[in-house]
């Protein structure tokens, strides 16, 4: 597993850019402790981002000006084959598959 030689693939700054957007979002939004998680799998990655703010979903920027930020979740969601969150013990967990190479995905939105 890892990033691939060819320069043309970008998934690997795909897994770095949707890191930052669930991690950023727990850090704003969320309560500590903040833990990110990336496993490696046959053919992607399983990014989970975690915090103990149960009680608050996350919840994607409606009608916004895209220029005042708040995109991250759609952004995540375009780049991942699947995505969601779910709440296990008082921690909120975000997360994200997102595949090793970007020729071969199905995107989780249109």
């Amino acid at each position: 597993m890892g990033f691939q030689p060819d320069g043309d693939n970008t998934a690997g700054e795909s897994l770095i850019l949707a890191f930052d957007e669930l991690a950023s979002n727990a850090l704003r939004h969320g309560a500590s402790p903040v833990v990110a998680t990336v496993v490696a799998g046959s053919g992607g990655w399983l990014l989970d981002v975690s915090d103990r703010a149960a009680e608050t979903m996350p919840a994607p920027a409606v009608d916004r000006d895209p220029a005042k930020g708040g995109m991250g979740l759609h952004l995540v969601a375009r780049m991942s084959v699947a995505h969601g969150w779910y709440v296990d013990g008082g921690h909120k967990h975000v997360w994200a598959c997102l595949p090793t190479t970007v020729d071969d995905r199905e995107p989780a939105l249109a």
